[in-house]
Formats: structure tokens, C-alpha cells, sequence
């Protein structure tokens, strides 16, 4: 576990440099590979193994986008540009985001379970940008995005539920077996 930390540390902070320190600590020169002696050769083998690691674990597409870096902290800055994007990019990607969530509607011809993965995926974006939004305004937003012919069951969960206990799982489960039935109803009037 220690380890694990360890590489952690090298992947955020950067490589461990093994330097010479002048004998008032003010100056500092980097050692040459012979200068260094057994403590410092372990610590920047962690560097190899760290990056090892990070090169194990991706496709040859983004190994060509890494391999020119030296460090394991490079490979990562480049891996989180590459898929969250600048700054500006992440922040454009939340606010497009945001807007979609505030905006989300049920489709009339859609199903429960279409425009729950439909709403989950939004919501699983937001959350990889770190954006996190409460269980209850989850519940809540699902709440008023269903259709009109859901308002009976919405009221009597909103009344009998305590929404900070219901998972948005449970909810959507509520609303598949109240559809079910309805329809079941529909069909037995027709016969």
C-alpha cells in the first residue's frame, strides 16, 4: 500500500531528482547517474515503474500521444488533457452539460428506461467533470421530467416518500411497475 502512495505521489508531483546540496543547503546541482548511490537509484526507479504502469494501461493510440514524454506526472498531465480537456475546454463541456440537465425532458415516445439512461448519462458526465448534484435534486429533477400521465404517481411518492432515503434506482423501479400496470389496465379495458 505504501508503494501505491509512493507512485501516486510521483505521478502528481514528478520524479524524484537526486541532487547534491553545497554544505550551507543554499545551492543545489543535480547529480550525474554514477554520483548516485543505492537510496537514490530506488527512488527513481519508482519514476520507471510508475510510468510503466501508466504505459500498461492504455491503447496505442494514446501511447503515441505519450511516448515522447520522460516522466510519469507528463504521461498523466498529457492522458488528463487528452480526455478532460484545457480548462476552458472542461468548462465549456460543464456548462453545455449543465444546460442539458436543466433542459432534460422526457420524450413523449421514449420509455422510463430510455430516458433514465439518456438523464444517467448526462449525470455521469457532470460527475467525471466534478460536478456533483444531490441525490434529492436527482430525484427531484427525475420527478418533474416525467409526462403528464405520471402526475398520480409523482403526488403519491412526493407525499408518501421521504426523498432523501429513495434512490433514483428506486424511483425509476416505482415508475417501470406503475407504467407496467397502466398499460396491463389499457389492455384488459380493450378486451
Amino acid at each position: 500500500m505504501a508503494e501505491d502512495s509512493e507512485l501516486w505521489d510521483i505521478i502528481c508531483d514528478g520524479p524524484y531528482i537526486p541532487v547534491h546540496t553545497s554544505e550551507d543547503g543554499k545551492k543545489t546541482t543535480v547529480k550525474t547517474r554514477k554520483e548516485y548511490n543505492e537510496a537514490d537509484r530506488k527512488k527513481v526507479e519508482k519514476n520507471y515503474k510508475a510510468k510503466k504502469i501508466l504505459v500498461c494501461g492504455i491503447g496505442p493510440d494514446e501511447y503515441n500521444r505519450v511516448s515522447a514524454c520522460s516522466s510519469a506526472k507528463e504521461i498523466w498531465e498529457a492522458l488528463q488533457t487528452a480526455h478532460k480537456g484545457t480548462t476552458q475546454v472542461k468548462n465549456s463541456k460543464i456548462d453545455m452539460l449543465t444546460t442539458d440537465y436543466k433542459m432534460f425532458k422526457m420524450k413523449e415516445s421514449e420509455s422510463i428506461h430510455e430516458m433514465h439512461t439518456r438523464f444517467t448519462s448526462i449525470i455521469n458526465e457532470l460527475h467525471s467533470l466534478e460536478v456533483v448534484i444531490t441525490t434529492t435534486k436527482l430525484e427531484k429533477k427525475m420527478l418533474g421530467v416525467l409526462p403528464n400521465s405520471c402526475d398520480s404517481k409523482v403526488n403519491s411518492i412526493s407525499e408518501a416518500k421521504d426523498l432523501d432515503t429513495l434512490t433514483v434506482d428506486e424511483l425509476i423501479g416505482n415508475f417501470k411497475t406503475y407504467k407496467m400496470k397502466m398499460t396491463t389496465k389499457k389492455v384488459e379495458r380493450k378486451e
